[in-house]
């Protein structure tokens, strides 16, 4: 995204990206459309669920790394797939001994298969565990503002309150309870699952959240390459919005040319 006076910067754990967009790499066809997805939506942070993607820990068989490079792209370790905290622990710490040390991941501790909700009560418990630990830690959670607020003075890095549920594509469904996170937030909130199209991409950033996570929307577009490029735009329109700040919303209508000076 280009320069814009008085932005501040998009900042976690100590280093700035460019681009508010962070995108996932699974559910794609195959690693080349990964590549080209990734490529063309201008992310520079890049998820990957270590219990379900080879970063290295399978010798032998395709290794995601070869396709989105850790020299190009901060790789965002993920634990998806885990619904316990000590599973999500563990992943974070397998993670850590793959990636030569790797410090940050994405913490997600789900509730149940049919939802995957977060269970806020093992996320809580994993958080604690894996700051103190050393890792900087950005969580996936409910779009309760109280857990939001609970998990940033424990010490993760970015809170990434859920747009809707992981996968479905609906979009911002509770714009309210989002407006009420960013205006206590003390660390980057992320929306992370529930985009489904630029426009919600778009919605999340106008709303002042840093940045979007996303992964379905771009994968499972019939295009996943124009889609990805698509977002990128999506991102960077939300966010001059954002910075812009909209005309207040009116009941009755106000001519667009001034009625001063009008011929009679």
């Amino acid at each position: 995204m280009r320069p814009v006076p008085n932005d501040k910067p998009f900042t976690l754990a100590g280093r700035t990206y460019q681009s508010r967009l962070l995108v996932g790499t699974g559910k794609y066809k195959d690693l080349e459309e990964t590549r080209a997805a990734i490529e063309a939506s201008g992310a520079e942070i890049v998820t990957v669920a270590v219990r379900r993607t080879n970063i290295g820990q399978n010798p032998g068989e395709p290794n995601l790394l070869d396709v989105v490079s850790p020299e190009r792209y901060t790789i965002l370790p993920n634990t998806a797939g885990c619904f316990t905290a000590e599973d999500a622990v563990r992943t974070c710490r397998l993670a850590r001994e793959l990636l030569d040390g790797h410090k940050l991941v994405k913490l997600e501790v789900l509730a149940d298969q049919k939802t995957l909700f977060p269970n806020v009560i093992e996320t809580l418990k994993a958080a604690e565990v894996l700051v103190k630990d050393g890792f900087d830690v950005m969580v996936y959670t409910s779009d309760d503002p109280i857990i939001a607020r609970q998990l940033a003075e424990m010490g993760c890095i970015a809170v990434m309150p859920l747009a809707g549920l992981i996968g479905t594509g609906l979009g911002i469904c509770n714009p309210y309870n989002l407006r009420i996170i960013l205006e206590e937030a003390t660390v980057p909130v992320l929306v992370d699952a529930g985009v489904g199209t630029a426009s919600d991409a778009t919605i999340a950033m106008e709303l002042g959240c840093e940045a979007v996570l996303m992964n379905s929307a771009i994968a499972h577009a019939q295009n996943p390459v124009l889609m990805a490029e698509a977002m990128k735009y999506a991102i960077e329109a939300g966010r001059l919005a954002y910075l812009a700040g909209r005309m207040p919303k009116k009941l009755y209508a106000s001519a667009s040319s001034p009625l001063d000076g009008l011929i009679r």
